[in-house]
């Protein structure tokens, strides 16, 4: 039988789109570098994990998996509109702030419009903003390496639909007062909506917005996630907030039982297990702590982070793949920025007190050596 090249029925735009790249997976290195153990500080996972009794509850909702979910996620959008103080016809649930991209560029985006953020940010803005054939504009951070607000808005023309900005913004940690986010709000056509990623807002120690205020201007939607505090990445599940007219909208778009029954049974537990929440904000904060204290002394700069991870710029000469691997040989995964643009600097997430002591000694022995 005859054989038809595939090759015709890839638009130009989804051949030139990048992969995305993740950070690496425990077993690979284990099984890569030989090792028995390795410590994990490279994904901006929670160490701690999810709450004790959301893993009870998805234990106990096993039986069920014969059934499908709620395909709505109805319960669970109510338990986050008391969480959010925001109304359920205004809320979406979904699969991490990545389902939220996706759905958004492809019901909001299309040949001929513009999709600004900030280069380097969190990639899967451009990526599923260029799948959907819309026009992809990125601006360079600041001195600061945050959000430069001015940069940005000097780049709005007509065309531009969405703004994504990342705050706290990945990979770097900086965060937009929200003096600065009021600002800026004030300078968007009434063509153009803000999106307002937020996933490692409840990290933040600074002063954070007025988000009643922002959303009832109808043109900012608000993305937040349960993967980072609330310990529960592997699940994939997050929320976003928005004018109920949006969310009508979106809701058209994404995947019906997009959240599994498991999934719900989880973040509805784990909302009521507030001794949890504070038991990783304080792992967090005296980690950032700790790493604030430390890196300078093994010749690294760090940054501010609002964060729950920090980014630091490398010794001179030093480049952030070989400097990861070399601790990775030492059982210790951190991320190298390269893939963001950032060869020299590297990201570390907040870990125990255990991950700490192996993150400091692997980097006393590498950098010894250097």
């Amino acid at each position: 039988m005859k054989k038809v090249n595939v090759d015709f029925f890839i638009p130009r735009h989804i051949k030139e789109l990048g992969v995305y790249v993740p950070g690496r997976l425990i077993e690979d290195v284990l099984e890569e570098l030989g090792l028995k153990s390795a410590v994990k500080l490279a994904s901006n996972e929670n160490s701690l994990g999810p709450s004790p009794l959301a893993i009870d509850a998805m234990s106990l909702a096993l039986g069920g998996l014969g059934r499908y979910g709620d395909a709505d996620s109805r319960r669970l959008r109510e338990a986050i509109s008391k969480l959010a103080d925001h109304p359920p016809e205004g809320i979406l649930a979904g699969n991490g702030s990545s389902e939220f991209i996706l759905v958004m560029s492809h019901a909001l985006l299309s040949p001929g419009a513009t999709a600004l953020m900030s280069k380097p940010s969190f990639t899967l803005y451009a990526k599923n903003s260029q799948a959907s054939g819309a026009k992809v504009v990125e601006s360079p951070l600041d001195a600061g390496y945050g959000h430069d607000l001015e940069a940005i808005a000097s780049a709005i023309d007509p065309t531009v639909r969405l703004i994504f900005l990342d705050n706290p913004l990945n990979p770097t940690g900086a965060y937009l007062r929200p003096e600065a986010i009021y600002k800026f709000l004030e300078k968007l056509p009434p063509t153009t909506l803000l999106v307002l990623d937020e996933a490692y807002i409840d990290f933040c120690r600074a002063p954070r917005p007025d988000y009643k205020a922002l959303l009832a201007t109808n043109q900012v939607i608000i993305y937040r996630t349960f993967s980072k505090i609330f310990g529960l990445a592997g699940l994939r599940v997050g929320y976003a907030l928005m004018a109920p007219e949006l969310a009508e909208a979106l809701n058209k778009v994404r995947q019906p039982f997009n959240l599994n029954s498991l999934t719900q049974v989880a973040v509805l537990t784990a909302l009521k297990d507030e001794e949890h929440l504070k038991k990783t904000l304080s792992m967090t904060w005296s980690a950032l702590d700790q790493f604030k204290e430390r890196l300078p002394e093994f010749g690294l700069t760090v940054y501010p982070t609002q964060a729950n991870f920090i980014m630091a710029r490398l010794p001179q000469g030093i480049a952030a793949d070989a400097f990861t691997q070399a601790l990775m040989k030492e059982g210790v995964i951190i991320r190298s920025l390269t893939s963001f643009g950032l060869p020299n600097h590297v990201r570390i997430n907040a870990g125990t007190q255990e991950e700490l002591s192996a993150l400091f000694a692997a980097m006393s022995k590498v950098c010894s050596g250097r």
